[in-house]
């Protein structure tokens, strides 16, 4: 897994003929607009789309979503000092600590748990090994410095109630970068709705849509976890679904890209037995972001069992030569 706020590009294009302004129509329905809000959220570039007849309440809508946001952002965000996860990582155990972050946890011991331990927020302190060899002395960490950080990893340590959540090891951490998109994104999703939207696209890093952009059935999204130029690249319409993708060099360590950020909690180092990139459809986002993660640290045969194990849920894996092929769960 990963744990930078910043370093896990996970690249999933929405493809011009869905999101593009040059592309979408300003009119699509009889008086309906495509309204959009673009910021920041957890770090990485977000955006949200709605078809509305109403601009006063669009604009509402959108407002009431970046408050949203703040808001699970001074929960999850690793790099805000006053935020929840970083007073877990802090003190070892947060009472009382915010439902969605109970939530969350719940869902990523259960991704945990159908990957054989592959997808591990307790990566952290790995993580922040690595890189800080790979800036502080131009290197990888050794084999000592890995299994002195080790025994500060594992997620099965962690203990997740609604009244405590409690790290089981003095030195563990958590990271929330390879799922808490996924979430947000969800939660967003969520809230659009209830205030009566059914024609939104929301992209937080991973995407969740509903409804259309006005001019077909569903949104036009282009698979592209490893970010090509090619223009080719498979793409598929979204229709109440949500995709994530993660690639194995999306962002590396160090600068010859050869050190991928993607760790693999059994060994320590950047993972090499999963997929070079993956691209999961699934019904929420939180877990096709975890399962995408997931996908470039397990061996095939882990992963489809993870998938199965996720009704519906479907990825597209590619290969280092550029192959990809598609499991179903």
């Amino acid at each position: 897994m990963t744990g930078s706020q910043t370093s896990r590009r996970r690249f999933l294009a929405i493809s011009a003929a869905a999101i593009a302004s040059a592309t979408l129509p300003v009119a699509t329905r009889a008086e309906a607009h495509v309204y959009r809000w673009q910021g920041i959220a957890l770090g990485a570039a977000a955006e949200i789309r709605l078809l509305h007849t109403d601009s006063v309440r669009a604009h509402a809508l959108l407002a009431a979503a970046e408050t949203e946001i703040r808001r699970l952002e001074a929960i999850f965000n690793l790099y805000r000092t006053d935020s929840a996860l970083v007073r877990l990582n802090r003190d070892g155990r947060l009472d009382e600590p915010p439902l969605d972050l109970v939530e969350l946890l719940g869902l990523a011991a259960r991704i945990h748990r159908a990957t054989d331990g592959a997808f591990d927020p307790s990566i952290q302190p790995l993580w922040a090994l690595h890189a800080d060899c790979h800036a502080d002395k131009g290197r990888p960490p050794s084999t000592a410095e890995i299994d002195a950080v080790r025994d500060n990893v594992g997620f099965d340590a962690v203990t997740i109630e609604a009244g405590e959540i409690r790290l089981g090891r003095k030195g563990m951490a958590l990271t929330l970068n390879g799922i808490a998109q996924g979430f947000v994104t969800d939660r967003i999703a969520t809230l659009l709705r209830a205030g009566g939207m059914t024609d939104l696209l929301v992209d937080m890093g991973e995407i969740r849509a509903s409804g259309n952009d006005g001019r077909k059935d569903g949104w036009r999204v282009r698979l592209d976890p490893e970010r090509s130029a090619d223009p080719a690249t498979e793409s598929l319409t979204l229709v109440d679904r949500a995709v994530a993708s993660s690639a194995r060099h999306g962002t590396t360590f160090d600068a010859d890209g050869t050190a991928g950020h993607i760790l693999d909690p059994r060994t320590g180092r950047p993972a090499t037995e999963g997929a070079h990139g993956a691209s999961v459809v699934a019904a929420t986002a939180a877990v096709a972001d975890g399962l995408s993660t997931a996908a470039l640290i397990c061996g095939e045969h882990v992963f489809d069992a993870a998938l199965k194990s996720f009704p519906g849920a479907r990825a597209r894996l590619s290969g280092s030569d550029g192959t990809a092929r598609w499991l179903d769960g």
